[in-house]
């Protein structure tokens, strides 16, 4: 993989090396368990990972589990899967949260001893009304001033389970009046009755995310806390927590914009929607923004990579074109890829002057880029497929393919000519009829005659049948921010987003192809093995490539 451009984060950190040349440069990535990981994540990986790597330094995992009413084993299993599989194993090894639970309460009750935290009785309404607006500052709680004994003993009481849910929160004495919200006495322990999917019943009190995270990455040894640009007004909070905890080690959080991207939705709560009712095939849905999804779509961690580096790495909000990830992976594909014939919609077509009993073999190329690929050996028989879409009884112009009376090259073999078209009593194309010229195997013709156009064909004694799934935009809204308040995500799901073919045919050799493997279906497109289906294929990308060469 190659080693990541410089960017302003890299900026920060030379400037860090200059005061201090010896700091191990320490990075983390810190998700939650509550659902999979999606095309977003791989942007704060691949930042986190790639700065460790470039530096010499060491890139942690770290879930975040604080927040036990959401979380679940299997999202912490297909977060390690999906790192392996970006190639982004934690160098610096694999923590959770949860590990710190004891720290963050022994932090809590120093807090609460300097006079810096205290219980409040307030509720989440009662606390959103007392903390005031962006023009108007908070109101301070009247249990503020409870005293360092009486909030010791609530506080103690919070965690042996004498309080319902929302009764009580332990919040940090800054400051109702500053002009940042987030450091107006922000919650830092809230009372939950839930089993925890590591500690189980042991905690029904949990550190909120903005007081455990600065924690975990001082006692981590992280140096640089990389982020995402929504956690930029709540730095401040970072810090405060860093100090008044008096940690020698003092992380560095700094921001990133997000990754947005055209015609895809980033929620977690609403893509864990979309599974629980059955409107996708699970997280791994090919149709899904999730790394399981493009996985399972033939997507590659390079092309997703190269993606990542191709939209930046910047402050500034934007939306990143869907085509460009397209453009990522054909550009890996189209050099990678082995050639394989497929017809989607096939047509028989029987060459009349051909042998009823005779096979020869016709050698193709299976990677013309790469002649170092080889080639392989095709069968031609007497009945052959064409795709329908190569075939015109009445055709428009400039049509160069199979129609009556013309003649078409059948890629690598003969050249054939249309004689008649065989159809049922109820209208419909049964056959084509051709004769083949014989002399031209699959050279010219020695009479010098021309002819224009070249089809793709599978013998129909030797053909297997497949089904093949063509996909679509999840979304057909470009923008999803631009939704307007009277709609949701749902009024805009594209229901045209996967197209099923049944009794497509492909060459023999596609059928005891690996699930995961990869190939370009001549004149179709990139399509992979799928892996949870027996028997089909799935496009990952078209071959017409329609992102603007500027921005490639």
């Amino acid at each position: 993989m190659e080693e990541m451009r410089s960017n302003f984060i890299h900026d920060i950190i030379d400037e860090d090396l200059k005061d201090n040349p010896s700091l191990k440069i320490h990075t983390r990535f810190p998700p939650e368990p509550n659902g999979y990981l999606h095309i977003g994540s791989a942007k704060a990986i691949w930042i986190n990972a790639m700065t460790a790597k470039k530096y010499g330094g060491l890139f942690n995992l770290r879930y975040d589990d604080t927040n036990p009413s959401k979380e679940d084993t299997e999202y912490v299993d297909s977060i390690y899967e999906d790192l392996k599989w970006l190639g982004c194993e934690p160098s610096g090894g694999i923590y959770y949260g949860s590990d710190y639970f004891e720290r963050c309460y022994e932090f809590a009750v120093e807090l609460i001893k300097a006079g810096k935290a205290y219980v409040c009785d307030l509720s989440a309404d009662e606390m959103r009304e007392y903390r005031g607006t962006l023009t108007e500052p908070g109101r301070e709680s009247p249990y503020r001033n409870r005293s360092v004994e009486e909030n010791l003993e609530l506080f103690e009481r919070m965690k042996r389970g004498e309080f319902p849910d929302g009764a009580k929160t332990l919040r940090a004495k800054i400051d109702m009046a500053s002009p940042n919200i987030n450091m107006r006495d922000p919650a830092i322990y809230r009372i939950v009755h839930t089993n925890h999917h590591r500690q189980g019943d042991k905690w029904c009190i949990y550190p909120l995310y903005d007081y455990a995270h600065p924690i975990q990455d001082a006692l981590e040894g992280i140096t640089h806390s990389l982020c995402s640009i929504e956690f930029e007004n709540h730095r401040p909070l970072y810090e405060w927590v860093i100090d008044n905890l008096g940690f020698e080690n003092k992380p560095k959080q700094r921001e990133f914009a997000r990754l947005n991207v055209t015609h895809t939705v980033m929620s977690k709560r609403y893509l864990r929607k979309l599974v629980e009712e059955g409107l996708v095939d699970g997280w791994d849905d090919p149709r899904m923004p999730t790394l399981s999804g493009l996985r399972r779509r033939g997507y590659t961690p390079s092309a997703i990579f190269d993606f990542v580096s191709r939209a930046g790495v910047a402050k500034a909000y934007s939306v990143v074109d869907y085509e460009l990830l397209e453009h990522c992976i054909r550009e890996e594909l189209n050099e990678t890829a082995e050639r394989r014939i497929a017809v989607l919609h096939p047509i028989k077509v029987v060459i009349t002057n051909y042998p009823e009993d005779k096979v020869e073999y016709f050698e193709v190329a299976n990677n013309p880029q790469k002649p170092e690929c080889g080639t392989r050996r095709v069968p031609f028989t007497r009945e052959v497929y064409i795709d329908a879409d190569d075939f015109a009884e009445v055709p428009p112009p400039k049509f160069f393919r199979m129609k009556p009376g013309s003649e078409v090259r059948l890629m690598g073999a003969y050249i054939v000519k249309c004689n008649e078209v065989i159809k049922n009593s109820e209208g419909s194309l049964v056959e084509i009829r051709c004769t083949a010229d014989l002399e031209t195997g699959n050279g010219m013709p020695t009479d010098g005659r021309k002819v224009k156009g070249t089809i793709h064909w599978l013998s129909s004694s030797f053909a297997k049948d497949t089904t093949v799934r063509l996909y679509d935009f999840l979304f057909d809204i470009e923008n999803t921010a631009d939704i307007p308040e009277d709609k949701t995500y749902d009024d805009y799901l594209n229901k045209a987003s996967v197209t099923e073919i049944r009794g497509a045919k492909i060459e023999e050799a596609l059928a005891e192809a690996p699930a995961g493997e990869r190939f370009q279906f001549v004149r179709c497109g990139y399509f992979v093995k799928d892996t949870k289906c027996e028997n089909v294929f799935n496009r990952i990308v078209g071959l017409k490539d329609s992102f603007p060469k500027a921005q490639k």
